[in-house]
């Protein structure tokens, strides 16, 4: 069974990108909710001091740095009892348990996204801007043909 799926009435339209489909919808409510109001929690991230999303920034990358962990250990003893007990219960439970920490740590890397666009949009730094600064990263071959780019005046390496 695969774990993703484009509804069949909308199949046609499936954007060529699924991830930069997402992230733009995304970064476009999250520019909107600047004119929300403290209902919005993404309004109060946007507009409370500094602390609040940054905070809530390291608290997800660190929730996601354990949902990996526990997904490691999840596998490994899933496949090791698929090795030694093929078809038992405690088996089949240890893999549900490996395929459970495995959508959670797509769920927390999903916050991390989220709030570090958050962030991002609160200092007016945009996808293309993330995008020519990942693209800066990596080597002329290995970059899309056509990626934007930043201007070398604008590269800031830890500085």
């Amino acid at each position: 069974m695969d774990k993703i799926y484009i509804p069949e009435e909308e199949r046609d339209q499936a954007p060529a990108s699924q991830i930069g489909a997402s992230l733009e919808a995304l970064a476009a409510t999250i520019h909107r909710r600047w004119e929300a109001d403290e209902t919005s929690y993404t309004y109060l991230l946007l507009t409370d001091l500094i602390e609040a999303p940054a905070k809530k920034l390291v608290e997800e990358a660190s929730e996601t740095a354990f949902a990996a962990k526990d997904a490691d250990y999840a596998d490994y003893f899933a496949r090791e009892a698929a090795s030694v007990a093929v078809g038992t219960e405690t088996a089949d439970s240890l893999a549900q348990q490996a395929t459970d920490t495995l959508n959670h740590l797509r769920y927390e890397a999903a916050d991390v996204v989220y709030h570090l666009m958050v962030l991002l949009e609160r200092f007016g730094i945009g996808l293309d801007e993330l995008a020519a600064e990942l693209n800066m990263r990596m080597k002329e071959g290995e970059r899309p043909t056509g990626a934007v780019l930043l201007p070398e005046t604008e590269l800031n390496r830890g500085k």
